[in-house]
């Protein structure tokens, strides 16, 4: 027996009304689910890179004497998430070297920078007061300023907001009839900033920071940043009245702690890699010395004899200093010049290396002496370049994982101390 059903047609209000609200309360559930997974698979991530970032971290034991102790591994030079990691533990938070005070020297001179996602710009104000700024305008985020100069007021390209070299809002254009808008608290929004000797430095942070909080004197900050190698430091004339001649800038595809390793290996590589800078320098009085946050190489350097067998050309003198002051900054102290290196991390493969040369005023018009030095410069500078991205392919290969240390590579085995002591979770 066939038994018919009824079909029933509703009205075509009312199917719509239907298919309308289940369609509503669909799409609802579905983004709630869809956003709440999201979340899940998110919050899932920043644990499992934490976690990865930290099994990495532990790869590498600092409690091993540098005489048994593995380098640590390959990862730490080419993984996204290691490199992330760095940013937020050992740039974020401490002080760092970010220019010389020769490009502020003046009353509203200004430069500006970036160190992983911290965009900054430093200036000195009209009362000589010395400023640092998170470079981001307060209305829409444009970045306020670029490179360097001289400026009486930062206005933003966008919408031509304008502040003070002191970081107060002085104009915001269309804003009339805008309520519930405190114009006076969007200013620029500071940084902490000191100087010691020609270096000027800022304690890098993503965080904001009011300028009256926990003011530190220049002493306090030398002594944080430098411990208590400041004092070897200043003896060397680290800090001396030098004048300020040039700034070079490098790219180089590298991590950057390839460039760091390479400067901290006890002068290993120079016989074999920078010839010409080995016969000025007398490697058989290499030392090495380990403070806090900072080590120092020194070594005796040719003097009056290698001027002699270059025509009286001189450019390192009896003594040379090498300092490296955690993590990313190197000075060089010798004869009459001093150069530094800011090496800037731009990604886990590749670095900036900044680097400025002073000299004792009483050469600064040698042009002669000064072109020829920073030949001898370049040359080296290449040669390390080459070294660097050889040692970045090679830690990517697959052929590679650890190493071993010599034991001239002490101030190397530091450094990677240092950056276990930050970075272990």
């Amino acid at each position: 027996m066939m038994t018919m059903l009824a079909t029933i047609t509703p009205p075509s209000s009312t199917l719509k009304s239907t298919t309308t609200g289940y369609l509503k309360l669909h799409l609802k559930f579905s983004v709630s689910v869809s956003q709440s997974a999201r979340r899940r698979c998110l919050d899932h991530r920043v644990v499992a890179a934490a976690s990865n970032t930290s099994n990495l971290v532990e790869e590498f034991d600092p409690e091993i004497p540098v005489e048994r102790a593995l380098t640590p591994p390959s990862s730490w030079y080419t993984d996204h998430q290691f490199h992330r990691g760095e940013l937020d533990r050992v740039f974020y938070g401490g002080w760092q070297v970010v220019g010389c005070s020769d490009h502020i020297k003046d009353n509203r001179d200004f430069f500006t920078g970036r160190l992983g996602e911290v965009e900054f710009v430093v200036c000195r104000d009209d009362d000589g007061t010395i400023n640092a700024f998170h470079n981001v305008c307060s209305h829409h985020a444009s970045i306020l300023a670029s490179g360097s100069g001289r400026k009486s007021c930062f206005v933003c390209p966008y919408h031509g907001w304008t502040y003070s070299l002191n970081g107060s809002l002085v104009k915001a254009t269309r804003m009339t009839g805008i309520e519930n808008s405190a114009l006076n608290e969007m200013g620029l929004k500071p940084l902490r900033v000191a100087v010691w000797g020609p270096f000027v430095l800022l304690k890098v942070t993503q965080a904001t920071w009011k300028k009256e909080e926990d003011v530190e004197s220049d002493g306090l900050v030398a002594s944080e940043w430098l411990g208590s190698s400041s004092g070897r430091l200043s003896e060397g004339g680290v800090d001396s009245h030098l004048s300020f001649i040039c700034r070079r800038e490098y790219t180089i595809d590298c991590n950057w702690k390839v460039f760091c390793d390479n400067y901290l290996d006890g002068g290993y590589h120079v016989p074999y890699a920078h010839k010409g800078l080995m016969s000025g320098l007398d490697l058989e009085t290499y030392s090495t010395t380990l403070f806090e946050r900072v080590s120092i190489q020194e070594c005796g350097g040719g003097g009056s004899k290698a001027g002699e067998e270059d025509g009286g050309f001189d450019r390192l003198g009896s003594q040379a200093l090498y300092a490296f002051v955690y993590p990313n900054f190197m000075i060089n102290r010798y004869g009459p010049w001093m150069d530094t290196n800011l090496v800037i991390p731009l990604g886990p493969r590749k670095c900036k290396v900044v680097f400025d040369y002073f000299l004792d005023p009483s050469l600064k018009d040698d042009e002669a002496f000064i072109r020829r030095s920073l030949e001898e410069s370049e040359r080296v500078q290449m040669e390390d370049a080459v070294l660097c991205e050889n040692v970045q392919r090679g830690l990517e290969s697959p052929a590679y994982d650890k190493g071993r240390y010599a034991l001239v590579e002490k101030a190397m085995h530091h450094f990677h101390c240092l950056l276990h002591r930050n970075l272990k979770i």
